[in-house]
Formats: C-alpha cells, structure tokens, sequence
C-alpha cells in the first residue's frame, strides 16, 4: 500500500515541545464482487463454504502485491492462511489476522533522515519489508488504522506493536503511552517502560483487546507515543502492529 508523507524542512528549528507533521497511509481499496451465475463460479461458492475462506477475502486480494493463484479453492486457502503481502509490502494478512508493516503507519517525521531512517529486513518468508528506524527524537509518535469490518465478525482479537530496542538505546525512563481506540468510542490506555525490555530482538508490546462485533465496525486507531518528557530518545525499531485472534500468531 503506497504511503505519503509531509516531510519537515530540514532548515526548520525543532522544540523538544512543539508538535511536528506525521506521514500518511492509504487504506485498502474496497470492491463489491461482481454478479456471476456461471456453473464454474457455483461449484467454486459451493467448496469456499466447505473449505472457509477468511472474511472479506476478496476485497483484501484486491490490493495483493503478488499476482492470486484462484485456479482452485484449496491454493486460495493455502494463500491466504500463509499471508498475502498487500500494497507494496505495507500490510500482510493471514486468516484475518493482519500486520501493519511501519510503512503504513504515521510515524511523526518518519520522511526526515535526521531522526528516522528506513531500514530493509528480511521476513521468515524471505520476503524483504522496511522497518522504521530512530536516530533521534523527542516527540515519538506512531499511529495505525485498520477498518475492523475486514475482521471476522464475533471473534476476539488482540493488538501489539512489534518493536526492537538496539544498544546503544537511551532516553526511555519516561514509559511510553500505548492506546486502542475503537469505532465505537471505547478507549483502552496504559503505558509500558521500554527500558527494562531485552535487546537486540523482536519483541511484542500489548495496546489493547476487542471482540469484532457489529458495534465496533468502521476504523480503529491504535497508537504509541511519548512527547511529555521531553527526553531525545534512540535506539527504537518498528516493525509494525499486528492485530490478530487472540493466542494466534502471525508469521
């Protein structure tokens, strides 16, 4: 998924208080699917009941990177179930699950070298994504969005941050504030001290829980930031977020 951004000028002076732009993501693109009463497409209905393809599946494909096998139902099941990279490697979804990769988030001067660079890593896919990097900052800031109706409905799902703290690491005596909040208004807050994490490794950072409900359809925003200290931080890696069915994972 193509991102913008709105860059800061790089002759600007930057106060450890004053609030900076952020970088846009775009959203996923939604298409109806097309009347078909041909005998192939009502054997092919007949085995995705059978078989249960994910929610929504076809309208998350659509903004597939790679081109869909759907010759049959079970290599579209296996797909799917594997993880399907969407909009130039900016998200990945898998049975619903769904990660958002840095380059789809909104990382305050993300776009500006003196305090975030991008870095590429490989997946266990050996698919290479970017990963943001912090050289510096001390107005951290980060936010997702994902429209839940691209969820399984009834389903409890949880929501982390994947981050990596790297040495030299400094700066983050002051917990960061982590916040879920849903389309229906509720809000989950709490805050997590960085400085006692382990280094040098991929580790998940809890923002909050929710079950996928009718009432909580429409865009959810997930966040992580830390801009009242006033501390220049470093040594943050951001992989994404992911939101996936509680106690499931996402490759």
């Amino acid at each position: 998924m193509g991102t913008g951004s709105s860059k800061e000028d790089s002759s600007s002076q930057l106060q450890p208080n004053e609030k900076p732009s952020q970088n846009e993501s775009q959203n996923f693109a939604i298409a109806a699917k097309p009347a078909d009463n041909t005998k192939e497409t009502k054997v092919c209905e007949a085995k995705e009941a059978e078989v249960k393809l994910p929610h929504m599946y076809e309208a998350i494909v659509k903004d597939a990177d790679s081109p869909i096998d759907k010759s049959s139902v079970d290599k579209l099941y296996d797909q799917l179930y594997y993880g399907v990279f969407l909009n130039q490697k900016s998200k990945k979804s898998g049975c619903n699950s769904f990660m958002l990769f840095s380059r789809a988030l909104l990382i305050t001067w993300a776009e500006d070298n003196r305090f975030w660079i991008w870095t590429p890593v490989k997946e266990s896919s050996d698919d290479i994504v970017d990963v943001a990097e912090l050289v510096q900052v001390c107005w951290l800031e980060i936010h997702a969005r994902l429209d839940t109706t691209k969820l399984s409905p009834g389903i409890s799902y949880e929501v982390l941050f994947v981050i990596m703290l790297k040495d030299p690491a400094y700066g983050w005596e002051v917990p960061v504030s982590l916040r879920l909040l849903l389309p229906n208004g509720t809000k989950q807050e709490h805050k997590e001290n960085l400085i006692v994490k382990p280094r040098n490794q991929w580790i998940e950072i809890p923002v909050g829980e929710f079950k996928s409900t009718p009432e909580n359809a429409g865009e959810m925003e997930i966040s992580m930031y830390e801009y009242e200290g006033g501390k220049w931080k470093k040594g943050l890696v951001v992989k994404g977020v992911i939101i996936r069915p509680k106690n499931q994972a996402l490759e």
